[in-house]
């Protein structure tokens, strides 16, 4: 069955009052610091990538030797460089990491909501991206961490665009690896506004992130992973976007799959919560960037 961009009806396009007060509590809940908006453009070439107050996207930052290598954060379908990471990217900051984001996927006449546009073409904004910042920080290798469409994407640079002798590893924050569901893709839609005319206009990225789409059997085909690159998977059962949620999930060397209610039962995040508040998972993130120092991550993370 295919999916049609008229299958998301106008209704499916508007937020829920329950859902938009829950993105306003995890919002709120962040340090005050991390909702400073950012001061100056970092470059022409992105819409809305910045220098941040919160100490991210700043070229001249040089990686220490604890932290060798600089972060490139990927954010998801109808996200940007600032609003997903918000959270995560001070939280990486402060514990001595230099940190960027891009904007990807992005489509005329839908401003701040990116990550719409084909794959393929998001992967090659990814790989010049790396590049700059691999040339601002002098180093060799960039560790990713990507959010939903963002945590799959870099797979498609790893694997066909010779990026993964220039990536040590790509952590996905509910990545949306081998598809979701029909009602995944409505669901993501529900949660965000109108962006034009989306419903006749639907971003290709959307409907290549369904189960068993073209897209989506080639980046599978031959094994989930490529030699050289670590991978990590953070995951909720409770995610509601990309369905069923052990469909994140890789096989293949140098993989680890984790379940954060396995860590501890009481976690409720969903999908947008994982990335944008959940502590428990930005605590699972430092530890797969360094895991040489990893520490037990607990519901108090």
């Amino acid at each position: 069955m295919k999916l049609k961009p008229s299958a998301l009806a106008p209704r499916r396009l508007r937020r829920s009052a329950a859902t938009t007060a829950a993105m306003a509590v995890a919002v709120v809940a962040l340090p005050a610091a991390t909702l400073t908006a950012p001061a100056d453009a970092a470059s022409p070439d992105t819409a809305v990538t910045s220098r941040s107050a919160g100490g991210w996207n700043d070229y001249s930052c040089k990686p220490s030797t604890a932290h060798p290598r600089p972060v490139v954060l990927v954010h998801g379908t109808f996200g940007n460089s600032v609003d997903n990471w918000l959270g995560l990217a001070p939280y990486l900051v402060e514990r001595g990491y230099c940190v960027f984001s891009l904007d990807y996927g992005q489509l005329p006449g839908k401003p701040f909501f990116h990550g719409l546009g084909p794959i393929e073409d998001s992967a090659k904004q990814l790989a010049a991206y790396v590049d700059k910042v691999l040339a601002a920080t002098g180093t060799e290798k960039v560790d990713i961490v990507g959010h939903s469409q963002g945590g799959m994407m870099p797979r498609q640079y790893l694997k066909f665009l010779g990026g993964a002798p220039k990536v040590n590893a790509l952590i996905g924050i509910a990545p949306s690896n081998h598809g979701t569901t029909l009602s995944g893709l409505a669901r993501l839609a529900d949660q965000f506004p109108p962006i034009g005319d989306v419903v006749d206009e639907i971003g290709p990225a959307l409907l290549q992130q369904k189960e068993g789409s073209d897209f989506l059997k080639k980046l599978n085909a031959g094994g989930d992973t490529v030699p050289g690159v670590k991978y990590t998977v953070i995951a909720t059962r409770y995610d509601q976007v990309v369905t069923p949620y052990k469909t994140q999930f890789l096989d293949g060397p140098n993989v680890k799959n984790v379940t954060l209610q396995d860590l501890c039962p009481l976690n409720i995040s969903e999908h947008l919560a994982v990335a944008l508040a959940d502590r428990m998972a930005w605590h699972e993130t430092a530890n797969a960037l360094d895991p040489a120092h990893a520490t037990p991550t607990t519901c108090l993370s």
